[in-house]
Order: C-alpha cells, then structure tokens, then sequence
C-alpha cells in the first residue's frame, strides 16, 4: 500500500453542480482518512474554474460529485496545470457522466441496459417506449431528476422537470427489480451491494437521511443472490466500466428484474460518494478494505493509471 506520510494531497470539494453538499460531506470523511495515514491535507472549495492548487501537490483528490466535477471539465484544467489527480480521464468522465453517451457503449459492447429513447423536450417527436418508463436527465446525479411514469400525466410531469436540465431527456423502460450496484477497484469487482429502500426507489430523499431526507434505506451486503445470477451481475458490472474504457474506480448501478434474475445496467458513477453512508465504502470494508487504505489505494490506481 502507498506511503501517504507528508505526502501533500489536494482535496477537490464542492462544485458549483446540484451535488455540491454531497461532495462536502465525502471530502469530510477523506480528510479525517487521509490525515490519519499521515498526509498533509488542503481542503480547495472549487465552484468553478478559478480554483488553485498548492505547487507542491503530491496528487489531487477530485471529490466533486456530478456537474463540473464529474464531467470531464476539471481533468481537463488539471491536465492543463500538468496537476496529478485521482479517478477517470477527460474522455472516460464525460462518457459515463452522459447517460446517453454511456448508453451507446453499453448497446455496442453488448452490455445489458433497459431499451430507451433519447427524447427531444420540444415535443417534436413521439414517445417511442411505453409505460412504465423512467424520465433521468442525462447529465445528473444522484437520481436528480429522475421519475418513474406509470401514465401520461406522470410523464407530463417529468418532462416539465427535465426541461430545468437541458433539452433532451433519457426515457427507459422500467425495470422492475432490486437495486443493486457494484464497486470496481482496477479490475477487481467488490461484492454486490442490494439497496432497498423502505419506501419508493432510490432517489436522494432515500440516499441522503443527513441531508434532511425523510426517507429510510437497508443495505445488503453482500447482496442476497444466488453464485450464478451474482457472477452475471458482475461480469455485467465490469463489462460496462470497461465499454466506458473508465479508469481506475467506480460503481455500476444495476436493476435485476424479478421475473427472470436478468441484470440491466444503468449508469456508472466515476466519483461515487465517499461519506459515511455512501456504497463504495460498504462493500470495500466488505472484502476487508478499510476507509483509509481505500482512499489510499485510489491514490495508488490513479497515479498508476497516469503515472
């Protein structure tokens, strides 16, 4: 495992996108991590471009959950800056943070996702998949967004919303199944995490109870599945991170449909959140991995990734 010891690290916090509380929240358990394995720890508050990074950074930590972090934009910047940083790449964050760019390389690599449509929002087209659907915008996260439609007033609805997001929306089908989502580290796949919430689906109501949500969610892990469906899931998990040619870390969100044990993967989270409830931590301490030497083992894939 690396030496953090005196290392001066970078934290990458906030943003200027709707997940900006969220990144807070992750930099604040990093720090603490990071800190106790012996590194020297800046916190940067970035809302936009005109953020500066100490010159005798060892690697920046990105921590910026969605908008502007996630996005490909500040890799960018920091490529620029000839500054090291954690995660995916330029290209990679961009692709998995598109929902309709990353549906196109899960379609050709053979990657099982939910049949969709993009949807132009000027109303000039028909609405090609029936109800149930899910409207997502495609370029958020933490389900921001999103709605599930059982008829058309629903649909009305979402797409009065989508309209804050842009001028296309992704439509799907709906999946109905468990929530489940998978960590990779590198090339290894961690154990299947079966969210469940108590009510509704997993939307930030549900994710974020300390972001004032009246929601409440069980976690399973490792999830409750046979070998057989669990390898599926996985080899399904693994084969969308890498159609993205994402590198380093991750999470794979994916519905498993009840009728059949099929899996339908749905998006990839290049920056997943890294806070006390969040779900790459709980299925690294799963396989014995503790908060800190995971954060220090990004650090480790990502300057590996780009040395």
């Amino acid at each position: 495992m690396l030496d953090l010891t005196n290392k001066n690290i970078a934290l990458l916090m906030g943003g200027p996108g709707s997940e900006r509380k969220v990144s807070l929240k992750t930099a604040e358990s990093v720090a603490e991590a990071l800190r106790g394995k012996g590194a020297i720890v800046t916190e940067i508050d970035v809302t936009g471009p005109d953020f500066e990074v100490p010159a005798d950074t060892f690697i920046a930590m990105n921590l910026i959950h969605g908008t502007f972090g996630e996005d490909g934009q500040i890799q960018a910047l920091l490529e620029q800056r000839g500054i090291r940083y954690t995660g995916a790449g330029v290209e990679t964050s961009r692709i998995a943070f598109d929902k309709l760019l990353s549906k196109e390389r899960f379609i050709a690599a053979g990657v099982p996702t939910p049949r969709s449509q993009t949807y132009l929002l000027d109303g000039s087209q028909p609405l090609a998949i029936g109800f149930p659907l899910v409207v997502k915008p495609p370029r958020e996260g933490s389900s921001v967004g999103v709605h599930i439609c059982h008829h058309q007033h629903e649909f009305d609805v979402a797409i009065a919303d989508a309209k804050k997001f842009g001028t296309d929306t992704l439509v799907e089908d709906y999946v109905s199944g468990k929530e489940l989502t998978i960590g990779i580290l590198g090339d290894q796949v961690l154990p299947i995490i079966h969210i469940e919430p108590v009510e509704g689906f997993y939307d930030i109501n549900n994710k974020y109870p300390w972001m004032g949500g009246t929601g409440k969610t069980n976690y399973h892990c490792p999830a409750d599945l046979s070998p057989e469906v669990t390898q599926a899931v996985q080899d399904a998990a693994l084969k969308a991170f890498r159609s993205c040619g994402t590198e380093v870390y991750g999470r794979v969100d994916v519905m498993l449909r009840d009728s059949d044990q099929a899996p339908f993967v749905l998006e990839i989270n290049t920056i997943p959140g890294m806070t006390s409830s969040s779900l790459l931590p709980k299925a690294a301490k799963a396989v014995g991995i503790e908060f800190p030497d995971l954060c220090a083992h990004i650090i480790e894939l990502s300057i590996a990734a780009r040395p």
